[in-house]
């Protein structure tokens, strides 16, 4: 697969955002295309939700036994995350981890090889078919197909200046950000456990938002088709 950049062709100015420091980032003011808080673009989350939500049913039902039978616990993990409008929503995703106990303690955040991750969640991580109940979030007009991926208060309160645009926007499923830091995890993995969650609110998290505010100043339905299809062909081509 090709690089993300190659990929997508969104914006040449892409790689100065990121290299923009949050101060100057807040001196210009943000301007969006018409799609991006489109009714059309709704429109687009609803059809395609629909569409996939029902070509997956029997995979949702077959991972949700798995799921179940294979750990203690519930099959969904619901958890809450910021969404437009600074609007808290539970998250659904299958469930990936053991159930949290005093014994099984740790960062909100995961890193490849976190002993919390069960077997199942591990191999559902690697194809990202733990994201497949998020279907119904855009079904429920929570998140989007395209969009900044929704992330923990904690760690959204750390945003400031016009990186905080980015709460004018649904939350997606996928998204330019999610598509450059696919391996996040191992990203994660390199930085010592007591520094890592420090690590992804100064460094990731900021450059996350920079990558997705740069979509949304140029996004179309034509980009989202290209980010949907990146999306697809990423999960394809992992080992």
């Amino acid at each position: 697969m090709t690089r993300f950049g190659d990929t997508l062709k969104i914006h040449c100015k892409l790689s100065d955002m990121q290299n923009t420091n949050p101060t100057a980032l807040a001196s210009v003011r943000l301007k969006v295309t018409a799609w991006s808080l489109s009714g059309s673009k709704r429109l687009f989350d609803v059809c395609g939700a629909l569409v996939l939500v029902t070509a997956a049913a029997p995979i949702m039902v077959l991972l949700a036994l798995v799921v179940k039978v294979s750990s203690r616990g519930p099959f969904l993990f619901r958890q809450n995350r910021v969404g437009r409008d600074g609007q808290e929503f539970p998250v659904l995703k299958f469930r990936t981890m053991y159930p949290r106990d005093r014994n099984n303690s740790g960062p909100l955040i995961t890193r490849s090889g976190d002993c919390r991750v069960t077997p199942v969640g591990g191999w559902l991580r690697k194809w990202k078919l733990d994201e497949l109940p998020q279907f119904v979030n855009v079904l429920r007009g929570e998140m989007s197909l395209v969009g900044p991926r929704p992330d923990m208060r904690e760690y959204m309160e750390n945003l400031s200046g016009q990186d905080r645009d980015i709460l004018r926007f649904r939350p997606g499923i996928t998204s330019p950000a999610t598509l450059k830091f696919r391996d996040e995890d191992q990203q994660l993995a390199k930085v010592p456990a007591q520094e890592m969650e420090e690590f992804y609110i100064r460094n990731l998290l900021p450059q996350k938002v920079r990558i997705d505010l740069a979509y949304a100043e140029g996004a179309t339905f034509s980009t989202d088709c290209r980010i949907l299809l990146g999306t697809l062909f990423s999960i394809l081509g992992r080992k």
